[in-house]
Order: structure tokens, then sequence, then C-alpha cells
């Protein structure tokens, strides 16, 4: 994708790494479960599009995520079709026997799952907000011992159904906390999606004072209020170059009932196409992608590019 003919705006990233979270955090909160040969086409098929990282499933256990129960088997899956490649697609692993499973298959790269609130810890972690750090101590300890890179997602991180306003301080100390235990990248999450751009702003800010610059950080909107893409807009004027979305804008949080879909992957493409910056997704492959998908869940795209560009995607 060309820089030139975009309407730049000053201060931008020139390029932007866009973390595709469909399979995995779009998939999880389906009301049904999807055959394993589609999750391995939808991973595949996003990787012919361009997008640089999949994450592509969860070891959680099945009876909190049945969505997400043939984990293994779509990790041999994809190894088959893929080979070396589908290692280097990273796994969420929520505890020490979910690291064993990753690393039983040979992946190189997991990711962990914090609370920024001390409700959502006990509902989602069945931990305090203190006692998550002693749960992914070994995790993250064991994963990085045998050579994989860890990521950490931190979410309610501007909003929680249940508490509320989330303090900006109690945010920043807890993505400082997983940095210290040695996460290369924190994956900050507006999960019910009622960030603002000012509040993007001041978060970020927050983190650089505490030596967590944006190198960093990684972002994950949703679009709950319609927010997701300002935001982004505004995470990419702070530096921000690393971006969670969701093919189709597909997602939630099984454990929040009110965060709804993650921000588009084609809304994003779009956005970025259009302000020069590369990302290096192919747009049409992707909507085609969401169009398949879409068909394969009975139901239309939330995305608001598929949408209108949808009918001139052929599924292939």
């Amino acid at each position: 994708m060309s820089r030139r003919g975009a309407y730049d705006l000053p201060g931008l990233p020139e390029r932007v790494t866009i973390y595709e979270v469909g399979p995995r955090d779009g998939l999880q909160n389906e009301p049904g479960v999807i055959p394993t040969d589609t999750k391995a086409a939808f991973c595949r098929r996003l990787l012919e599009a361009g997008l640089p990282v999949v994450e592509a499933t969860s070891f959680v256990h099945p009876r909190w995520v049945p969505q997400l129960a043939d984990a293994a088997d779509l990790m041999a899956w994809l190894t088959d079709e893929l080979g070396d490649r589908a290692r280097e697609m990273p796994v969420l692993v929520p505890n020490e026997r979910g690291l064993d499973r990753a690393l039983e298959l040979g992946c190189r790269h997991v990711a962990i799952f914090g609370s920024a609130t001390e409700t959502f810890a006990l509902r989602n972690l069945n931990r305090s907000l203190d006692e998550q750090f002693a749960m992914f101590e070994p995790v993250v300890r064991r994963a990085r011992d045998a050579g994989l890179d860890v990521r950490a997602y931190v979410s309610m991180c501007f909003g929680d159904p249940w508490e509320g306003a989330v303090p900006l301080a109690q945010v920043v100390d807890v993505g400082t906390r997983l940095v210290d235990l040695g996460a290369s990248q924190l994956s900050i999450g507006d999960t019910i999606g009622v960030g603002t751009a000012g509040h993007v702003r001041a978060l970020i800010a927050g983190f650089g004072e505490r030596g967590v610059g944006t190198d960093r950080l990684a972002m994950h909107f949703h679009d709950t209020y319609g927010q997701a893409l300002a935001n982004a807009l505004a995470a990419l004027q702070a530096g921000i170059t690393t971006f969670d979305a969701s093919a189709g804008g597909l997602g939630g949080c099984p454990y929040a009932h009110s965060a709804t879909g993650n921000l588009a992957t084609e809304d994003l493409v779009w956005m970025l196409t259009g302000l020069g910056i590369e990302h290096g997704v192919d747009l049409d492959a992707l909507v085609a992608t969401s169009v398949w998908l879409a068909d394969q869940l009975g139901r239309p795209s939330p995305s608001a590019v598929v949408r209108a560009r949808g009918g001139a995607a052929e599924p292939r």
C-alpha cells in the first residue's frame, strides 16, 4: 500500500502493525461452536490477506469458553497446513496449564489476560486484583525461560460495568507490574467501549511517565459507543504503532455482557490507508474473508467497511 495520494495528517507514524484477534477474541463470544476447519480456514485467509499477526486461539478451560475447546486441535490443524508459520501465531494462556499446552504444541508467542479492576479480576480470573500477579508470575517466567515472547492484555482500562470509571493511576500500576514481570508488550483494553479520545491520550501519557513508552503499548478498542476509530486516531497521534482489531468487527467478552464488538480490522485499514500509513493488508481480500465468515455464522458483519464493500466481495 503506497502513501501516495493519501491525505496525511502531520505527526503520525509511517507504519502500523495490526494485531488480528478475530479468531480468538472474535469467536469466543459467538453463541454457537464454530467447526475447527472453519476456524483454520479463517486464520489462513487472514494471513493470506497480509495480517502480520493473527492470534489463533486460547488454551482456556472449555467449561469457561466452550467456543475455544478445540484449541489444541486447531493448532495441530494449522501446523499441518502452515508448518512453522503456525507456531508463530500467538495464543492466549490463562494459567500454567494453558502454558503447558502451548509449549507441547511448539507455540512461540503467548499472551496473558489481566484486569485493571478488582471485580473483573474476580469474575474473569477468580483472583483479586493483587492475586492475579501471583498467578501470572510463573507463567511469564516459564515462558520467557523457554524462549517465548509474552504479551499482556489489560482489560477494563477505561471503564468497568460494575465499578464504573477506572482511575488512570490504577490502570498504569497494573500495566507496569505486568511489564515488570516480563511482558514485552501491553495491550490496553477498552473492554466495554466507553473510552474517548482525550482519555486515550491521558492514559498513554500516564504510562510514559512510568517509563512504559509507546513502543511497548498496543491499543485494543471496542466500538460499543462508536468511538473506536476516533480513539485509534488519538492513539496514532500519541505515537502508538500497534493496534488490535477483529476482522468484520467480531467479538466481545463472555464475562462482560456490555462488551460488544471489537474495532473492525477493515474499518481500521480504511482509515490507515486514507492517512497514508503503511499496514500491509489487502483490504479486498480481508473484506471477502469477513463476507465469507459472516455467511458461516449466518449473520451480517457489523463492520461499516464490510457493509459498504461486501456486495462486491466474492467469497473464495
